[in-house]
């Protein structure tokens, strides 16, 4: 189990906790009371690393032990630090419903021999528990993958006692795609447009050597006189 050791604050004194190395946060439950905190901020990274958003920690330091999840974290958009967090304090007994990791592994015997995609279609998987039961991540085999038309469902998945997927059963976590080749698409030539060109320009220059002969002609009655 993943500890943190957290210490009251004051309300507005966000600033000044993260200049301490601290992070600000909150610990509420539906139960619980929000209540501001602050926790050495390498300390919940580590912890958050370890955690995820899924997975149990408990909070000392605010009198007993609180079992929490993170349950959102806020970052600066220029650092990537975490700004601030928020803790869901859990009642004993009380299932909580979360979004849990999926991690794909194994091999696919589509990919690797029929030149098939893998496709993702989910990243992670909503799940009702009791905290204790809840895991850290789902796992996904993706050898089942063996066709070009497979297919693996949240039906297929094997959870952990005590966990039930709130996606429905048919809904595809991942398949296999094929890759169409797009063939460049060449416009046609339109015959007849240059035919009418040709005409136009054969007309044009017509009308320029008749005009040149009237000059010449005009020139030449000119001369004579």
């Amino acid at each position: 189990m993943t500890v943190l050791t957290a210490q009251k604050r004051d309300e507005g004194s966000a600033r000044a906790a993260r200049t301490a190395g601290l992070l600000p946060a909150v610990v509420y439950g539906r139960k619980e009371k929000s209540t501001p905190i602050a926790i050495p901020l390498v300390n919940f990274q580590k912890a958050f690393r370890e955690a995820g958003e899924s997975t149990v920690i408990t909070l000392e330091g605010l009198g007993e032990p609180k079992d929490v999840l993170i349950q959102e974290v806020a970052y600066d958009a220029l650092s990537g630090l975490p700004l601030h967090a928020d803790f869901y304090a859990i009642e004993k007994g009380q299932t909580v419903t979360v979004s849990v990791p999926l991690q794909f592994e194994g091999v696919s015997p589509a990919v690797k021999e029929l030149g098939g995609i893998l496709t993702k279609v989910m990243h992670e998987l909503e799940v009702e528990a009791q905290p204790k039961d809840l895991p850290h991540f789902i796992s996904v085999p993706i050898e089942k993958l063996d066709t070009l038309e497979s297919q693996i469902h949240v039906s297929d998945l094997v959870l952990p006692a005590g966990v039930t997927a709130e996606a429905d059963g048919n809904d595809v976590v991942a398949m296999i795609s094929v890759a169409v080749e797009e063939k460049e698409e060449v416009a046609p030539v339109d015959l007849s447009a240059i035919e009418v060109e040709k005409k136009g320009k054969k007309e044009e220059e017509g009308a320029a050597l008749a005009a040149a002969g009237e000059a010449d002609a005009g020139k030449g009655k000119s001369e004579k006189k």
